[in-house]
């Protein structure tokens, strides 16, 4: 093939790669804000120069722009959360009550929310995504720990209650946040419990009436 060709073949495939249908590509599915980063150098060093070049020209405004910046990047670094935009908890029910599939909202105390939910399906992580979305324009949601129950479990495992940092991976806690178990029974308890429960179902047959044996046996000589 000749340079020419190849040229040729080359603006093809960019004129179609070009004129194919926005409409077909799907959506990125949107994510509440996360904490917790590590801060970015390349960022950083951005915000200390345009400090340094707002300085040399005068401009305080612009200096204290790339303070708060800077310190906005290390206070979301330290997971601490922001005091200054507390969460309105009533507004914040009202939204979550609104919210399709829910049942109850209710605050436990100033930063934990517990929400029931009609049906297992609803009881996941993508429904503690969409509350903390919805929840983001009332303030900083790295303040609030939503507890996802079901409200009518078919089993035990649906009795555990689900629960997560808005802005957090699952078991992460915010700056001076106190962790809180809504559960009546500790979820690691239970866990041990199903893991036990499992291994008796799974015993084999045999063992198990070997030992039946052996208990009749001993109920014989006693």
């Amino acid at each position: 093939m000749t340079t020419r060709n190849v040229s040729i073949a080359l603006a093809c495939s960019l004129l179609i790669a070009g004129c194919s249908d926005p409409h077909t590509e799907q959506p990125e599915q949107r994510r509440p804000q996360q904490a917790g980063q590590p801060m970015d150098p390349v960022r950083t060093a951005g915000h200390i120069a345009g400090a340094r070049m707002s300085a040399l020209a005068g401009d305080q405004q612009g200096v204290q722009r790339s303070i708060n910046a800077m310190s906005e990047d290390m206070r979301r670094a330290m997971k601490l959360a922001d005091a200054s935009r507390p969460i309105d908890r009533e507004a914040a029910r009202a939204i979550a009550r609104a919210t399709p599939g829910v049942r109850s909202a209710n605050w436990i105390d100033r930063s934990n929310l517990l929400v029931r939910v009609d049906g297992a399906q609803l009881r996941s992580q993508q429904t503690i995504d969409e509350l903390c979305i919805r929840l983001e324009p009332l303030g900083d949601t790295l303040a609030v720990v939503v507890h996802l129950q079901d409200a009518a479990p078919a089993t035990h495992e649906g009795m555990d209650t689900l629960s997560r940092n808005c802005q957090l991976a699952e078991g992460d806690h915010a700056l001076m946040q106190r962790n809180r178990t809504v559960d009546a029974l500790d979820p690691a308890i239970r866990a041990q419990q199903r893991a036990y429960n499992e291994h008796v179902r799974n015993q084999p047959t045999r063992e198990q009436g070997a030992g039946d044996r052996a208990a009749l046996e001993a109920m014989k000589e006693m």
